[in-house]
Order: C-alpha cells, then structure tokens, then sequence
C-alpha cells in the first residue's frame, strides 16, 4: 500500500476515534527497517516511552502482560496480512492498568516488504469504567428484576391459595351457619314431627282394632289419615336434608313469594305459638336470579333473629313486594345499590329492638348479642354477603322497643318463570315372566314391603339384609336382572356393593335407594352410568314405575 492510501485510510480511522471522544489522540510511526520508533507527546505520555528512537519493544513492554501477547501477535497479521490493526488493551499508568484504543496501519515499500507502521491511540479508562458499571447495573437490575419477578410469582401463589382457603372458609361458615339454624329449627320440628307420627300410629291402630271387630266402612278413611301424616313427615324431613346439606351457590330464576309462602309451616313451627305470623305477600311479584337454597337460608334465620327478639312473644310480619328505584325516592338505599328493579323480602318484629351502637355492628362477622354457645355471630354477615353475591343489598332498621325490620333487596330477573308441571298419577306396571330383582335393605320393614310390592307386580324376588349376604347370590348362578340397594348398608355400602356387582355381572341393572338428599349432580352421575337412585319415602306406585322403568319394555 503506498504512503496517500495509508494516510488516506488513517485519516478515516482518527475520524473514528474522534468522534467517539473528545480527548487528544496521540499518534506513532514505526520504522520497521531500522526499528525506530517515533511518537508525538499525548502517545508518549499514555504509552510511558520516550517520543524519539525507541524500539518497538519498549513500546510492547509497556503493555499488560495478559494482553501483550495479543498486541504483538496483530502486529505481526497488520504488517504481513490485511494491513489494518485495531486493538484494545491495557497500559500500566501511575495508578494502575489503564485502557487504550489503538488504530494503525502497516505499510510496504515497492518491493512489497513491510516498511512503516503508523497509527493513532486513545486513552479510553473512563469510557471502559463507564461501561463497566453499565454492566454492572445492568446485572443488578436483571437480578433485581428476577427478584422481583419471583416474589411477585410467589405473592401470586399465596394469593391463588388464599384465595381459594377464603372460599373454603366462606363455605364452611355458610354451612356452619345454616347448621345453627337447623339446630335452633329442631325443637319446633320435633313437636309437630311427632304429631305428624301420631297421626299415622293412631290411625293404623284405630284400623287394627276396626278391622278386629269387623268394622270395615272407616277403613278408608283411616288409612287416609296415616298417608296425610306420612306424607307431611317425609316434605318435612325433605326440606331439611336439602336445606342443612353442602352445596355450592347455583344461581336461577327463583320465585320469592312462592318461596315464602312454601316455608311457612316450618316458619310458623319454629316460632312457636306465643308468636303470630302475618304474610304481607303483594300479587305479581317478579323473579330474581339468585340461590334458592340460600334465599331460604337467609329467611329462616331473619325469622330465628326475630323469633329470639320476642321471647315473651309477639308478632312476626314476612312481606314481599316489587319495588323500582330511582332518584325521586331518596330515602332508599340508593347510594349502596343502582336504580331498578328489585323484589323486597322483608322480616319485621316487634321485639326488643337494636340500640344504634348495636345496629351498626350488627353485619360485622362473629358479633352477636346472645349468650355464649346460643350463636355463632354469623347470621347477618352471611345474609349480607348472600345479598352482595345476588347482586342486591341488605338494610337493617331498628330502634330500642321498636322492633327490627331487616330488608333483602334482590334485583328482578327478566327472564320468564317456568310454569311448574302438575304430576301424573303414576301406574304401577307389572313385571315380564321371569324377571328377578336383588332387594338389599337393612331394615326389615323396608325390605319386607319391597318384597311384597314386587310379588304382587308378579316379580321373582330375592332379599338380603347387607352386602355381605348378597354377594354369594352375585357370584352364583341365578339369573338377576336387578339389583336394589340401600345406599348405606352396614359394612359394605350400597354404593361399594354395586361396583363389585357389575364387575361380576357387566351392564346389571341398579337402582339405589336413599334416605339423604343427593346433589343434581351426584344424580346425573349416576344416571350416565346406567343405574339411578329413589329418595326415600317412596310411594309403592313410584317404585314399581321406576323399577320398570330400569328393566326397560319387553312385552
């Protein structure tokens, strides 16, 4: 390369560590010929050489000794390679290693022979601290940033598991609470429980001691008699068993009124006598969306709030009324839920009456007025949370000797209710020759009506009293088209024996029998799998129907 290019592409390469710095830049020419080593001050001064007849080495020397090395070796590529030489290294300064930038070029003679090397170098220490602690913070915050991004996976995770105890808590208080209640029902119910069984022990006595004597023409009405008792024992104990049982909120169209109107025998036993109840129920009253089982939740415990009031008795008013909000009735609970339409369920006393100290504690969880052991606190915070999850709210109004009158206001459901469908009179199907069923029942009385039931349908029949009895005829040869099973048997369950049944016979029929409430979907449950349940009390035309219903129509 001759000397116009080299300074030429010399020229370019300060052009470039000028712009990236405004310091001096201190230049050097090499001699290669004569080893002459010449420098101006800026270089020399970096460099700690002398600026005039040096050798190279002196100015390799000078270089730190892990990057010396290095230096040397470009040097040589510059002078027999490409020419270009353009290196960073360290120099020792009177305060340690410093860093410098070099750019050079390495130039021939007309015989091709390395002649010259010149260049230019820059002292570039701070820029390299700079970048260093660029690094360096660069890494602190990507660490910092790993931190952060793995406690906030953590805060996620504990509010995942926090969020899901509180729903677990909020169901077990919900349940807990509902079990207060029916422990506070149990009294009334067991009163008129027992006069419902009265009814059906004196009547079926009464019947004996005709039907001993040869009277015949009040049989009937006997009989009667006990199927009335029986039939409000079993409503009863129905909406007990699905009133104290777990279950999730599963919200529908509900009518309120029918509700109330449905719940006010179980209303009125608990209360007890000493205590009127009046119904202000106003025709058309609209659906809402809500919890059916946590609407009658809420009302029997406004009622047991009331009923506990008034202990030396009084009256107990249940209203339930359209209402629409707006802005010109400024005296409703505007600010705490939109304008619209809502029903109003209302439960007023007159009895003692709240202080205004008391009033406003009155929602807060586990604050209660009654005794130790007579309540949990829980009532009206549930009721407030059930009405904040309906999407309404909940007003408390009462004053010392005024009574209290606490308000649900539930917004209207827009969507049409359905017409409830009136049963048929179910007929009682007789059985295909040759038929058999597998009754498993531990309570004699049970199985002994079930036998007779099938017998007369015209069904072979065979009866154990647990499970262990029925296996053997599982195992054996005998044709079984049918098996009915008590769900909890002693020992082995029903629900255990019908999965050892149907390994032993695939696709064998099962229908259970139950006395508990079964959730909607433990029922459908089971229907996918071939088999179905009957709560107990059953009527006998139920059974037969069902039964048949399971066997399918061979005639």
């Amino acid at each position: 390369m001759n000397d116009p290019q080299a300074a030429a592409a010399l020229q370019a390469c300060l052009a470039a560590l000028a712009q990236v710095s405004g310091d001096a830049l201190g230049t050097w020419d090499w001699d290669i010929r004569d080893d002459v080593f010449t420098a101006d001050a800026p270089f020399a001064l970096m460099h700690h050489v002398a600026g005039q007849g040096r050798p190279i080495g002196a100015y390799v020397n000078a270089v730190h000794p892990d990057d010396r090395g290095r230096v040397a070796q470009r040097i040589k590529a510059c002078l027999h390679g490409d020419g270009l030489f353009a290196e960073q290294y360290r120099l020792r300064g009177d305060n340690g290693w410093r860093w410098v930038y070099a750019c050079g070029r390495g130039l021939r003679d007309s015989h091709g022979r390395p002649a010259r090397f010149i260049g230019a170098s820059l002292d570039i220490t701070e820029r390299r601290r700079q970048e260093q602690a660029l690094q360096a913070l660069t890494e602190t915050l990507e660490l910092k940033v790993a931190e952060r991004t793995q406690a906030l996976a953590e805060a996620h995770e504990r509010l995942v598991v926090e969020t899901q105890a509180r729903a677990q808590s909020e169901e077990a208080l919900r349940h807990a609470q509902k079990m207060e209640a029916v422990g506070q029902l149990t009294g009334g119910i067991a009163h008129d429980f027992n006069n419902m069984l009265t009814g059906v022990i004196g009547s079926l006595e009464l019947l004996k001691r005709y039907l001993a004597a040869g009277r015949t023409e009040d049989t009937a009405r006997l009989l009667d008699a006990a199927s009335t008792s029986a039939q409000r024992a079993a409503e009863l104990t129905h909406r007990l068993l699905a009133f104290s049982r777990r279950q999730p909120l599963n919200r529908t169209s509900v009518d309120v009124a029918a509700r109330v109107d449905s719940l006010r025998d179980l209303i009125s036993r608990t209360t007890g006598e000493r205590i009127r109840v009046n119904l202000a129920i106003a025709e058309g009253t609209w659906p809402v969306e809500t919890d059916a089982s946590q609407l009658e939740s809420a009302l029997l415990n406004l009622v047991i709030n009331a009923r506990d009031a008034m202990p030396d008795g009084g009256e107990l008013t249940l209203g339930c009324e359209n209402l629409t909000l707006d802005r010109s009735r400024p005296n409703l609970p505007m600010e705490l839920i939109g304008p619209g339409d809502y029903v109003v369920l209302s439960v007023a006393d007159t009895g003692s009456g709240m202080t205004e100290a008391v009033r406003v504690k009155a929602f807060d969880p586990f604050f209660t007025t009654k005794p130790t052991g007579q309540g949990t606190g829980l009532g009206l915070s549930m009721i407030y949370g059930f009405a904040q999850q309906s999407g309404g709210h909940v007003a408390l109004q009462s004053s010392p000797g005024q009574g209290t009158r606490v308000s649900l206001y539930l917004p209207r459901h827009q969507a049409p209710m359905q017409a409830p469908q009136a049963a048929e009179p179910l007929p009682a199907p007789l059985a295909v020759a040759g038929e058999t069923v597998l009754v498993v029942e531990d309570d004699p009385a049970v199985r002994v009506l079930i036998l007779n039931l099938l017998d007369e349908l015209g069904y072979q029949s065979q009866a154990t009293a647990d499970a262990e009895s029925a296996l053997p005829l599982l195992a054996s040869r005998l044709r079984i088209d049918l098996l009915i099973t008590d769900v909890g048997l002693p020992g082995t369950n029903g629900r255990q024996l019908a999965e050892i049944a149907r390994q032993r016979r695939p696709g064998l029929k099962v229908l259970f029998m139950t006395g508990y409430a079964e959730k909607a979907a433990q029922r459908e449950e089971i229907r996918a799998q071939g088999m179905d349940i009957v709560g107990k009390p059953f009527t006998l035309d139920e059974l037969a129907v069902r039964v048949r219903g399971m066997l399918g129509d061979r005639r």
